[in-house]
């Protein structure tokens, strides 16, 4: 009995606590974990599809945390969809690396929420920083609605000024060539009915050959133009700037744009 309760000790000594939590008064939301082999790919880094779930997650959370979960939205006649990321690598988290998110949400545009986000570790040091803008949808027709019709939370006026590129058009160049064809599965829809928004981190980096697979990005921008359904088949095309050191993919659903992505990396 003894033994037992000195080794139930010693595994509650080991044991991590995260915490998740808003900051009075603005509404920035906090949110600890750490990295885990799952999330990382060969090199031990987190990968891209992970930074999109990682980041997207939080977001959704914050939200359901001050009163807005999905059932809520659809009560409303609502859905948030995301459609556009960027965001800037100094350091991307490593396997067993204890991490906090910090996202809040900034002034509107008309149709487009915009929220940021920052990836410190435990130390405080900023490891990515990024932006992304959220639609407000019917959720049946996927109408727009304009922001100032959300009244479920008060809105803000806060901006700033953010070392990521701006979440804005991104421009394919005509030469890219097809790389990959990727059917959607089972595992890739979400409970919106459509390919969850952190998979297409998954299938850009599939798609690329394997050399540009391990530089080292230091940028990301994706866009989200067309839902991807179960059953579509993707033609994914690239195209290599090595002057200018950045890859852009463009995912197609037929001739109709699904996605399309920009990624930068160190000379």
């Amino acid at each position: 009995m003894l033994l037992y309760l000195m080794k139930k000790k010693c595994y509650t000594k080991d044991m991590k606590e995260y915490r998740q939590w808003h900051d009075e008064g603005t509404n920035e939301f906090h949110s600890e974990t750490t990295i885990y082999f799952s999330q990382c790919n060969v090199n031990k880094k987190l990968s891209f599809y992970e930074l999109l779930k990682l980041t997207s997650d939080c977001a959704v959370e914050d939200f359901a945390q001050r009163g807005m979960d999905r059932e809520v939205l659809l009560q409303n006649n609502c859905a948030i969809l995301v459609s556009r990321v960027s965001f800037r690598v100094h350091r991307m988290p490593l396997e067993n690396e204890r991490i906090t998110i910090h996202t809040w949400e900034e002034k509107s545009e008309v149709f487009q929420f915009r929220r940021a986000y920052e990836i410190t570790s435990e130390d405080g040091t900023k490891l990515v920083s990024g932006m992304s803008t959220w639609l407000l949808v019917e959720p049946k027709e996927r109408k727009l609605i304009p922001i100032k019709e959300f009244t479920l939370r008060k809105p803000t006026d806060r901006t700033e000024v953010h070392d990521c590129l701006e979440p804005g058009r991104i421009s394919i160049p005509k030469e890219a060539q097809l790389v990959a064809e990727r059917k959607v599965l089972f595992t890739d829809i979400d409970c919106n009915g459509h390919v969850n928004n952190a998979r297409y981190g998954a299938f850009v980096m599939d798609s690329l050959p394997a050399e540009w697979q391990l530089l080292d990005f230091t940028d990301y921008r994706l866009n989200y133009a067309r839902e991807a359904l179960l059953g579509d088949t993707l033609s994914v095309y690239a195209y290599h700037d090595e002057e200018a050191h950045k890859i852009s993919v463009v995912g197609k659903r037929g001739k109709e744009t699904s996605f399309d992505c920009e990624l930068f990396y160190k000379a």
